[in-house]
């Protein structure tokens, strides 16, 4: 039991090629996992000769003691013009300023006036009732009028803001990271690198039939950081940390993690996020402005304004945040299908994060309050998805899948584990020290 608590070690080593990948003739070189598991106490090493042949099972994974893992920091998913992040703030306190002052002009009106207004207002309520709809069919038109299609998914998606927007910012916003992490970026030359490079390099390579995928360059940058994370910006630059390399538990769980961020750019959710924020911050607006000229008093309408903001988060940001991360999913197991990685994998991953997290008592909130599906469900909707990734790899005239279903080794495992624990627990109860056993559960 001791043994299972201890943090599963990696590593990387013998790169039999240290040149940069430049083509499909290169060897992959050497990439090993050495895990603490109990129950499977080795080092595999996945030996490929060819970028074209990816290796077909990696029955060794190990369990790392993380933080939570989210892919694609929270500002690089719904990115906006700097235009609107200047303005956004001045908008929001126009709409207050314009609310506070139509509330304070009502209060000064004498009480005769003020029923000549509802007199006039009753009196023109179908005058009133037409502007307002007039107002909600110019919103409709313009939702319509800037609808599109997702790419690979064919999803209609609301955008706003062009491409070479997020072009743009996508530089600013790569210069903030090479800055921030100038000193931790790993060499060309480091195993590590080269094993996300020729990754991402088959990734691509396999993809190339879809046009936002040649189109793109790809580059490399590997972080030296803990943090379990990658992500990876519309203009192609792809950052992974090394706390990642450590959490995999194979290639092709990593070919899985890459593939999903891939997806993120090529389906430009970036645009996408931003688009509907945008969309939705310009209504507010008008609530925004209600709310002020409402409220008998500032202290109520600042509420009331936490209240429309907290329900936009939750009814709406969140919820569609969730939407396209479960579309990475997807198309990023399809990418990792066509680049014969074997995509059950990717199920079992998300499961290990589950147990890392529970092994570490981190509270499990509910998926609502959260940008990203749970690991749980994530899990299950990949599991939904791996029939037709198999598909997709056998048309493309993959390798034969060989060997057990890493699935179910790893619920092999889980059983065994709980069957040891319980084990365990039943030698402790027949001691006769009754102390509590110290358990020295690592917080990182």
């Amino acid at each position: 039991y001791r043994n299972f608590l201890n943090k599963g070690q990696s590593c990387l080593l013998n790169f039999s090629n240290t040149v940069v990948y430049k083509n499909a003739e290169h060897s992959w070189g050497r990439f090993c996992f050495q895990s603490s598991w109990p129950l499977v106490e080795k080092t595999t090493c996945l030996q490929i000769s060819s970028v074209e042949q990816l290796p077909r099972h990696c029955s060794a994974w190990n369990i790392q003691i993380i933080r939570s893992f989210h892919v694609s920091p929270s500002f690089q998913a719904a990115p906006v013009p700097l235009f609107w992040i200047i303005v956004k703030p001045a908008q929001k306190l126009f709409a207050i300023i314009l609310g506070r002052s139509i509330r304070n002009w009502w209060k000064a009106l004498p009480p005769n006036k003020r029923e000549l207004f509802k007199e006039s207002a009753r009196k023109n309520k179908w005058k009133i009732l037409l502007g307002v709809s007039s107002l909600g069919v110019l919103f409709v038109v313009f939702y319509f009028t800037h609808l599109e299609e997702t790419p690979i998914t064919g999803r209609a998606r609301l955008l706003v803001f062009g491409k070479e927007h997020f072009r743009e910012l996508s530089q600013m916003e790569y210069d903030m990271w090479m800055e921030k992490f100038e000193n931790k970026m790993l060499p060309e030359t480091d195993a590590r690198y080269q094993v996300v490079e020729r990754v991402v390099g088959h990734l691509s390579e396999s993809n190339k039939d879809i046009p936002q995928v040649s189109t793109l360059k790809w580059l490399i940058h590997v972080v030296d950081e803990p943090d379990v994370n990658a992500f990876v910006l519309p203009n192609g630059q792809v950052f992974v940390f090394t706390g990642l390399l450590n959490a995999v538990s194979d290639i092709h769980q990593l070919s899985f993690i890459l593939g999903h961020e891939i997806a993120h750019a090529v389906l430009e959710h970036a645009a996408e996020k931003a688009s509907l924020v945008h969309f939705l911050d310009f209504l507010s607006l008008i609530f925004l402005t209600v709310i002020w000229a409402i409220c008998p008093r500032d202290s109520l309408a600042v509420v009331g304004q936490w209240i429309q903001g907290k329900l936009q988060e939750f009814m709406f940001d969140r919820p569609y945040s969730r939407t396209l991360e479960a579309e990475a999913d997807k198309v990023g197991l399809q990418f990792a299908a066509k680049a014969c990685v074997d995509v059950r994998a990717s199920s079992v991953f998300w499961q290990q994060m589950e147990l890392a997290e529970t092994i570490q008592g981190q509270p499990k909130l509910p998926e609502w309050l959260s940008t990203h599906p749970s690991h749980e469900n994530r899990a299950e909707h990949l599991d939904r998805l791996i029939p037709e990734a198999l598909k997709i790899r056998e048309s493309c005239n993959c390798p034969s899948l060989s060997g057990p279903d890493p699935r179910l080794i790893f619920r092999l495992n889980m059983q065994h584990l709980l069957e040891s624990s319980k084990d365990q627990a039943t030698q402790n109860s027949t001691k006769q020290d009754l102390s509590k056993p110290k358990l020295d559960f690592p917080h990182t």
